[in-house]
């Protein structure tokens, strides 16, 4: 999920679990203790692109770190506000509350995270939500508004945390059930449509959970598509991408490469002299774009992200090679191209 929705459901937590007990300082170890997953943003400082990709989400969001953060937490906080009544017990369980609930929500997202850590690289998720919905954050944000704002005294504040807390569950229920539905929908097109594949996903398009993209395919290429949770016909149009391996191989030795193999699962594709990494695994897709000369490969000439947002595929100049679907719900591999 995104920071701010982290920050507030950290905060509806930390009131769920001390209330009146102690105050407001609660909301705030419960928003840094949700945060603390996403330090791994700091990585980016000293890390190239590929060794990024793979640092965000991984030992920051594993089991072992969590072990390794809550008595930390917990040490600390116990320390800061001696003298209290609250018990060091009571204080691992808050702790580890918030974090496990972060490393919980965060697989819910197409990105992945690194549960096991140090022991394996396998990332997991369930592609069930995209990383930012309004229609799940929008009750923790009102919640935490309301709970910053009410005396701690006030008797509607257990209501808010309750609000805060029960009805993104309740969205997340919906979204799983959509997923579940669309999953079914599309394992049943690709045996109609006799779509081959070794391997496929589905994951929401930003902003929503109606609107699902789809990918299917093998090691020679992908079918790409989109399926509504509103859609009624058995059939879906998809557009075929080779995956053009072959042109790989006078790099494949390459250290960035192949983290970037490792990061995207295998869902790339490679065209036209030059390597437009089409990893099609997040909510975000991302293109890594290095050119082959005859001394070897240039890379990364560039990182940039290709945003899957529907209303943005009217606009000309798409990177070369990456196809459009011009109708509503369209891009594949989606949008514009923004330098970061």
């Amino acid at each position: 999920m995104d920071s701010i929705t982290h920050i507030a459901i950290g905060a509806c937590v930390g009131e769920a679990f001390f209330e009146k007990g102690f105050g407001k300082k609660a909301m705030l170890w419960g928003a840094l203790a949700q945060s603390i997953p996403d330090i791994d943003f700091i990585s980016s400082i000293w890390m190239n692109t590929s060794e990024d990709l793979l640092a965000h989400r991984g030992f920051t969001h594993s089991i072992l770190f969590a072990l390794l953060i809550v008595p930390v937490f917990a040490m600390t906080a116990d320390r800061i506000h001696r003298p209290h009544n609250i018990s060091f017990k009571k204080w691992i369980l808050f702790f580890a509350a918030e974090v496990f609930l972060h490393l919980f929500l965060d697989v819910f997202n197409k990105y992945g995270i690194g549960w096991l850590e140090q022991f394996t690289h396998q990332r997991f998720s369930f592609n069930t939500i995209y990383v930012a919905d309004i229609f799940f954050s929008i009750w923790p944000g009102i919640a935490l508004l309301m709970l910053a704002t009410l005396h701690r005294f006030n008797r509607t504040r257990k209501f808010w945390w309750k609000f805060g807390l029960f009805l993104p569950l309740i969205y997340l229920g919906y979204c799983s059930f959509n997923k579940i539905n669309i999953n079914r929908e599309v394992k049943e097109i690709f045996a109609k449509q006799h779509i081959a594949h070794a391997r496929y996903f589905t994951t929401p398009t930003p902003l929503n959970n109606w609107l699902w993209f789809v990918v299917a395919g093998n090691d020679t290429g992908y079918y790409v598509g989109f399926r509504s949770v509103f859609d009624s016909k058995p059939t879906m149009s998809f557009e075929y991408f080779p995956r053009n391996d072959s042109l790989l191989k006078p790099v494949s030795d390459h250290e960035d490469l192949q983290k970037l193999i490792r990061f995207s699962q295998q869902f790339y594709t490679v065209e036209n002299g030059m390597i437009h990494w089409c990893s099609m695994i997040c909510g975000l897709d991302k293109s890594l774009a290095g050119k082959i000369q005859e001394n070897g490969l240039y890379f990364i000439t560039s990182f940039s992200i290709l945003m899957r947002i529907n209303w943005l595929c009217s606009v000309a100049a798409l990177p070369a090679g990456i196809g459009m679907q011009q109708n509503f719900c369209s891009t594949v591999l989606k949008g514009i191209s923004y330098a970061v």
